[in-house]
């Protein structure tokens, strides 16, 4: 399982909100580069990106930072906020992402998802925003009454890099992952998952390491400090 530590952007700044709400948000750098050589300092290969003001008004806002920021970390870097159309897929990738995360979109535009998953295999990522098993769309603004399972299965035969799945109710939240739904949604799916939210501690990720996972995107753990990344990566590496 690969651990991946997640860079918020918002302002300009490094942020993280509290179960999706942007009335919710704390800063924790000035300086979201800074962030990232730092991470990869600590044994990250790969990095996971939200342009939070993307995600809110509908199309890329940070792109020029994050240009910035992948040719510092100098690893692979995955990008979710505000893609919805094909220039800005195609803006991502030249800003250097390595890989793009689609969410509202693919579920209001399904037939654009794939046309676009198939143009570049391997590159889309369908993130599943949840609560209470709900799918929720416009940046956690929206509940649907859609299921991510029913989601997933609707998606799985196309050439995705994965699926992405964050329980809004534990993001930020410190307060344990969903290993219940997660467990559910990797066996149920031969797509490879990626858990999102709630991770606080090593004892979370030993428990996430022993579902059939793809990832586990830790974010504000991190930054508060229950949770060092150049541990975890060591419990990984000795429970794997």
């Amino acid at each position: 399982m690969l651990l991946i530590p997640a860079i918020d952007l918002r302002g300009g700044r490094c942020v993280r909100l509290r179960q999706g709400d942007y009335g919710q948000e704390t800063v924790f750098s000035e300086d979201p580069v800074a962030v990232g050589r730092e991470f990869v300092r600590q044994g990250a290969v790969y990095l996971h990106l939200v342009d939070l003001d993307g995600a809110k008004e509908g199309r890329p806002v940070h792109l020029p930072l994050i240009r910035t920021l992948t040719e510092a970390a100098g690893v692979p870097c995955e990008l979710g906020g505000g893609l919805r159309q094909d220039a800005d897929l195609q803006a991502a990738f030249a800003a250097g992402v390595d890989r793009v995360i689609i969410g509202t979109q693919a579920l209001k535009r399904p037939e654009w998802f794939a046309a676009a998953a198939q143009r570049f295999p391997g590159k889309m990522v369908l993130g599943l925003d949840a609560k209470e098993g709900c799918v929720a769309t416009e940046g956690w603004l929206e509940v649907s009454s859609m299921q991510a399972i029913d989601v997933v299965r609707r998606f799985e035969k196309l050439p995705l890099a994965a699926v992405i799945y964050t329980d809004i109710g534990r993001d930020g939240m410190l307060s344990g992952p969903n290993l219940d739904a997660l467990k559910v949604l990797a066996e149920s799916t031969k797509l490879p998952v990626i858990a999102s939210g709630g991770v606080s501690n090593l004892d979370d990720v030993r428990r996430l390491s022993r579902l059939p996972l793809a990832g586990c995107i830790v974010g504000r753990a991190l930054y508060e400090g229950t949770l060092t990344l150049r541990e975890a990566i060591q419990v990984l590496n000795a429970e794997c």
